[in-house]
């Protein structure tokens, strides 16, 4: 919201520097953003009048000369096409600052001696979009009272200070010139004072000439006015000077005067031609599917059943609170017309304006809410202006359909209830105090009173609102501050916290990129990589169907990630997300999903590129493994690999299961190669892991052992098996015999081979014992390995070699 503060000054009393208000206003609940000046940056800018305009042959250009209060006319060349004679015209001198701190000069146009510049408003540094239309392609041209010589800035109101006001939803009370000098006022202690709109009717009755009638719950109330024997006409320069300053371009006077009036009250107006009309009847109602209305900006638009519409003989001639139509709109030729004040639901308004892509000054306030209290009164302002800027005739009374409640609001409470969530002292005087300066009315004493909130102050509904309103107007600056009283609690990272920094941290260390993917995703993508599908988790209202449902695996999220990087030439890759999978066992419209902590990678390219020394290393299956051991190897768990073809999406042959404790917690390996076509990516690895799972199995932190100052003493042992048997097996059997010595085990070697035989493999182990209290004797180490080696004949067949 814009505010002429010159404007702002006449409906209150208040003489204070901008800065000085902007800062009491920010203080006391409507943030200002910032103030300006159109003037600022402006120098040496003059009213001249152009006394003669000659063509310049085979050009454009004029050479006109122009009194410009100096005793001599002043030679200067214009290209504007609407430059002439007689008109009073903004000029540079040289040495002019004007827009961009451009400075104006002496020169030569095509051999013509040029003492200055006449002006446009954009050259001034006036937006295009609000520069008044009839001078959208020239010069401004001046009121013929301007006096030759002086400043062109208090014709223009260019001296004018701008308050930008950021208005939040629920003081769209601001949105209107009243309600920021309500808002003054009750700052400063100030009276306020409006404008009067004395309204002269004639004999003629509107109800004679018009009915209105509304068809929907959507339009609480709408009312229309005739006039006739209106003159359209620029408006005059203090109304185009307001319009101006407040951002919205200056059309004609009736048009004028309905922006006017909106900024006035806050009350959203149309006007339409009468002659235009094909019935005498108005009605509100609900648009029909496939309806159509050409608007005022000359688009057709396709109307939903959503819509509200003005009609006319049963044809939409405006699209309610949003725009009106092209049919009826007001021209030059315009001699009667119909005048509308309404109130119009604001969901409907917003759905309609943000489907369209049309959002106005009307449909913000209808979005937020105008006062109920003022709506036939600011339709008599306007019809007031339009006869008296227009010429116009009004008819007598007005017609109107629907109710408005415009009853004060009461909202009751205690002084010990403010005092007690303010935290102040105050007297039931300094709360009359506050109420008289907000304008409301009080009734009661300290133990209850009653506040009468006026229907400009909507957003007052119920005690707290009072206790806000106290506070801003008594001084937040002022109200007493205080530590709180609890003790507080130590802060602590959760368990899930904890985890997650703990994957986070090794996955980083072994050179992956953390990335954050998309929820959202395709029905077929959401289930593609998931070892148990359950039911879809769908949005309602789904902006495309690339982002429909919650993910129920993060490897399809990764895998686009993959392929986005790999078309721009990033071929080696190695990403990690850890975020969360939405799993819905119950009624997806019923129930909430359940929320799981995963965390997935993705690997492909080369972990090592070749140099002179050493070949390039692509990534395998194995390198991804060592990614998942060292995270439960940090964990401190131990998980268990099963070989799985079970997933489509992924390789039957590259592809395990991970198990903890015998659940299934997550799995690794290679993406299929046929979905890697399908996505366009590369040979890939990939691994997903249920944190939340993961978590449910986490021991407690185990005490610092002390480091044993024996030595480790290591035996290594060959073994003729079968080629079915599993490294997996071999380590269980091993860890079967129960020697309590035993510290570590690790294969070193496996062959096979014709030498061999068919259907064995020889596969050796180093086994390593220690003993934390002593050191271990050569009789004992001899002691563990037959038992081991026992173990292994008895439970695999193994020969030992």
């Amino acid at each position: 919201m814009l505010v002429s503060y010159n404007w702002l000054k006449e409906l209150v009393d208040v003489d204070v520097p901008s800065s000085e208000l902007a800062e009491k206003m920010s203080t006391t609940g409507i943030e200002v953003e910032g103030v300006t000046s159109p003037a600022a940056g402006l120098s040496k800018i003059v009213v001249g009048e152009v006394l003669s305009c000659e063509d310049i042959p085979e050009t454009h250009l004029h050479l006109c000369q122009v009194d410009t209060g100096e005793g001599e006319a002043r030679q200067i060349v214009c290209g504007a096409p609407n430059v002439r004679a007689g008109i009073k015209v903004i000029v540079a001198l040289p040495g002019a600052r004007i827009a961009d701190n451009y400075k104006i000069k002496k020169g030569k146009i095509r051999g013509y001696e040029s003492l200055g510049m006449i002006c446009s408003l954009a050259e001034l540094g006036i937006s295009d979009s609000v520069v008044p239309k009839e001078f959208s392609d020239g010069i401004q041209i001046l009121p013929q009272e301007a006096v030759n010589g002086e400043a062109v800035f208090s014709y223009l109101d260019l001296d004018d200070e701008i308050i930008e006001l950021s208005i939040t939803p629920n003081r769209a009370d601001a949105l209107s010139m009243l309600g920021v000098a309500h808002e003054v006022a009750a700052i400063y202690d100030k009276e306020v004072k409006f404008k009067d709109f004395p309204l002269v009717e004639s004999e003629k009755a509107t109800a004679e000439h018009l009915s209105v009638a509304i068809e929907t719950e959507k339009a609480p109330f709408y009312a229309a006015r005739i006039l006739e024997d209106v003159t359209i006409a620029p408006s005059p320069q203090w109304l185009q000077n307001y319009l101006m300053n407040e951002g919205i371009r200056p059309i004609n006077n009736v048009v004028d005067v309905t922006n006017y009036i909106l900024l006035y009250f806050g009350q959203p107006m149309h006007a339409f031609d009468l002659d235009t009309f094909e019935a005498e009847t108005i009605v509100v109602r609900e648009a029909r599917s496939g309806e159509k209305l050409v608007t005022l900006d000359g688009e057709e638009r396709e109307l939903e059943t959503s819509d509200l519409v003005i009609t006319v003989a049963d044809k939409p001639v405006a699209l309610a609170g949003v725009m009106g139509g092209a049919d009826t709109e007001i021209s030059h030729t315009s001699r009667r017309l119909v005048l509308e004040a309404a109130v119009f639901d604001g969901k409907a308004v917003r759905k309609t304006s943000g489907r369209l892509g049309l959002r106005s000054e009307s449909s913000s306030r209808f979005e937020k809410g105008i006062n109920l209290a003022t709506v036939t009164e600011a339709l008599d302002a306007a019809a007031s202006m339009i006869a008296d800027l227009a010429g116009a005739t009004v008819y007598k009374g007005s017609v109107s359909a629907g109710q408005l409640d415009t009853a004060d609001t009461q909202v009751s409470t205690s002084l010990a209830d403010v005092n007690r969530v303010l935290g102040t002292e105050l007297v039931y005087n300094d709360i009359e105090e506050i109420f008289r300066r907000l304008g409301f009315g009080l009734s009661g004493n300290a133990e209850h009173f009653t506040v009468s909130v006026p229907r400009r102050r909507w957003d007052i509904r119920i005690p707290a609102d009072l206790f806000e309103e106290i506070a801003r107007i008594y001084g937040y600056d002022r109200l007493p501050v205080t530590l709180p009283q609890d003790a507080g609690t130590a802060g602590e990272l959760t368990a899930t916290q904890k985890l997650r920094r703990k994957v986070r941290a090794t996955a980083e260390g072994a050179g992956l990129t953390e990335i954050i993917s998309y929820a959202l995703t395709t029905p077929e993508k959401a289930v593609e990589f998931s070892l148990a599908p359950s039911h879809l988790t769908e949005l309602m209202w789904p902006m495309t169907i690339e982002r429909s449902v919650l993910r129920q695996n993060m490897i399809a999220g990764m895998l686009d990630t993959v392929s986005y990087n790999v078309a721009r030439k990033q071929k080696d890759l190695a990403l990690y997300e850890i975020g969360k999978v939405f799993e819905q066992k119950g009624n997806p419209k019923e129930e909430l999903p359940h929320e799981i902590n995963s965390f997935a990678f993705a690997l492909t390219g080369l972990v090592s590129e070749k140099d002179f020394q050493t070949p390039a290393v692509p990534v395998d299956f194995f390198y991804a493994k060592g990614i998942i051991e060292a995270i439960f190897d940090r964990l401190n768990l131990q998980v268990d690999y099963t070989a799985d073809s079970s997933l489509a999406s992924m390789h039957p042959g590259r592809t395990a299961l991970i198990s903890l404790k015998g659940q299934v917690v997550g799995y690794v390996g290679q993406i299929h190669p046929a979905t890697a076509k399908s996505y366009d990516i590369p040979e890939t690895y990939v691994a997903e892991l249920n944190l939340s799972a993961i978590e449910e199995n986490l021991e407690a932190a185990q005490p610092f052992s002390d480091i044993t100052k024996f030595p480790a003493v290591t035996r290594d042992v060959a073994l003729l098996l079968d080629a079915k048997v599993s490294h997996k097996e071999v380590v269980e059997a091993i860890r079967a015999a129960g020697v309590k010595r035993l510290t570590d085990i690790k294969l070193f070697d496996i062959f096979s081979g014709e030498k061999l035989g068919v259907g064995v493999k020889s596969m050796a182990y180093s086994l390593t014992f220690q003993n934390p209290e002593a050191t271990l004797s050569d009789e004992e180490v001899a002691k563990y390995m037959e038992k081991i080696q026992k173990s292994l004949i008895e439970k695999l067949g193994a020969e030992v070699r």
